[in-house]
């Protein structure tokens, strides 16, 4: 562990009881574990996903935990800045408002020279990683701005290793991430939206398993270790990372 990172932060059993979460990549490794801590926390959350099948078992371990989730099914590859508008709209409409928003959809399919990739999947990746988050997030903006309080958070990833060769739109997508929130926060300093990256280390899911297939699978933690971080940048206890990405480590 790196001596200067910090550690997880505890939250409060209540650090998110009022307030609506809309949680992408929800059926994946921190995002179904991201929703479960948002849950104990008092959120209704919203699980968006594209695999439904996935998203109805977070569902009922999400129901299990706190308030009644809602299901949102959406594949962010296919979606159009409309159908991002009708998602806020009708979270907004139907659940008293939006006050967080958490990026955890990912696409990675392995370590590949750029040269070999097929422009299909270089483009699907940078836009499922990047462009497709931002859509989202300026589709529930407006909503975002009439909570008393509320955070967009981006899920980041270590730019000295995705930096590297053979990381292709994926790391370039979420180095890009990391100047979009530096820029939206600094648009957004005025306003009650707090905008923040979380940066985990190593976690047991299976976009790590691509990229280290030979990896010893304890020798990482399970995503469930940076739930807490996410509850964290969502809630108040959040404002002091606003503009920032934070980047918290469990002992190894």
């Amino acid at each position: 562990m790196n001596p200067a990172a910090p550690p997880i932060p505890a939250v409060a059993a209540d650090a998110l009881a009022g307030r609506t979460v809309l949680v992408t990549g929800a059926h994946g490794g921190l995002g179904a574990e991201a929703a479960k801590a948002c849950a104990r926390a008092g959120a209704t959350v919203v699980l968006l996903g594209r695999k439904v099948p996935k998203l109805n078992r977070v569902y009922d371990a999400v129901k299990a935990l706190g308030p009644e989730p809602a299901l949102y099914p959406v594949d962010l590859a296919g979606a159009d800045p409309a159908d991002y508008a009708e998602l806020a709209a009708r979270i907004a409409g139907e659940l008293g408002g939006l006050h967080g928003l958490l990026h955890c959809a990912a696409e990675f399919k392995g370590l590949a020279p750029l040269e070999a990739t097929p422009p299909e999947d270089f483009v699907r990746s940078l836009h499922v990683n990047l462009t497709a988050p931002w859509l989202l997030t300026q589709a529930c903006l407006p909503w975002l701005r009439k909570a008393g309080d509320s955070a967009v958070v981006f899920v980041t990833d270590d730019p000295a290793r995705v930096g590297k060769a053979y990381w292709g739109s994926y790391g370039l997508a979420k180095q890009g991430l990391v100047a979009l929130v530096r820029q939206l926060s600094a648009e957004t300093d005025a306003t009650p939206v707090r905008v923040s990256a979380l940066e985990p280390g190593p976690m047991r899911t299976d976009l790590r398993a691509r990229a280290y297939a030979d990896e010893a699978q304890l020798r990482v933690p399970s995503p469930a270790a940076y739930a807490p971080a996410c509850v964290h940048l969502l809630s108040p206890a959040g404002a002091a990372h606003r503009g920032h990405v934070f980047a918290p480590r469990v002992p190894s």
